[in-house]
């Protein structure tokens, strides 16, 4: 299976709370890529085999065997509280699960499973208020935060900057009732989501914090493109519809144009 098939999602699943192990995400990933732009429905029993898994992630056929099998008996019970609507517009809270029903085929080695209807929107059909990005970006990482958290920063990769609040940040993780102490949740959770971010995705992540009072209350992130790699999610070649994607608030599109081969050294 190609590395560079992509992820999409809506911004409002990216910014939704849910909690997923190195497994699930993996499994879902690898599903998302390999149905990359067709239409995904709520009736159709999509497959996910170990074999995919353990070429894309560079685990041994052991490891997948063993992830894909755990996440099968976990994913059923997973919830996902969205803050938005499917458009990201309108703020609600909505809750729903990932899939409807899902099994494991020992013999195979593989991963039966559909979606929920309710989670169709958030992942097909999108024409606005998403996040792209290859598969390949993410699916080597072994933190299920850093998978998250590079998520949540691409959505900005017009600005390469993002601010959180480190409440909302743990609400997001669906971890708010862990790492009491702000000193474990950095040393947990933020600091090899950093470390595993910087060593398998196309972006170097710069980091810090900041006070209200004496409390640490928001980490502030910067990123930029490792050096000779295109800004995320664009190619060497670009059209004007992918570089109106990519464009700044109010930039036109030969400034964007000019901008984005400043920084990509794009053709």
């Amino acid at each position: 299976m190609s590395k560079n098939l992509q992820i999409k999602k809506s911004n409002a699943l990216v910014e939704a709370g849910y909690r997923l192990t190195l497994g699930e995400h993996r499994l879902l990933l690898v599903c998302l890529a390999k149905i990359q732009g067709q239409s995904l429905d709520d009736q159709t029993l999509y497959e996910v085999d170990a074999l995919s898994i353990a070429d894309l992630a560079g685990v041994t056929r052991q490891t997948a065997y063993e992830e894909l099998k755990d996440a099968a008996e976990r994913l059923f019970n997973r919830q996902i509280t969205v803050p938005y609507d499917q458009d990201g517009k309108i703020p609600v809270i909505r809750r729903f699960r990932w899939v409807q029903q899902i099994e494991y085929v020992d013999t195979l080695g593989l991963v039966r499973f559909q979606f929920t209807a309710p989670l169709i929107p958030y992942l097909s059909e999108l024409k606005e208020r998403y996040t792209v990005y290859p598969i390949s970006d993410v699916i080597k990482m072994t933190s299920s935060h850093a998978i998250r958290l590079y998520e949540l920063l691409v959505q900005w990769r017009s600005t390469g900057k993002r601010e959180v609040e480190v409440k909302w940040l743990k609400e997001t993780f669906a971890i708010a009732d862990s790492y009491k102490s702000i000193s474990d949740f950095k040393r947990w959770v933020i600091e090899p989501a950093i470390e595993q971010i910087n060593l398998h995705s196309p972006i170097k992540v710069r980091w810090s914090q900041k006070k209200t009072g004496r409390s640490v209350t928001h980490f502030s992130f910067s990123f930029t493109p490792k050096k000779n790699q295109p800004p995320h999610g664009i190619k060497k070649t670009v059209g004007k519809e992918e570089v109106e994607k990519y464009a700044r608030p109010g930039e036109s599109w030969e400034t964007a144009t000019a901008r984005l081969k400043a920084e990509s050294q794009i053709k």
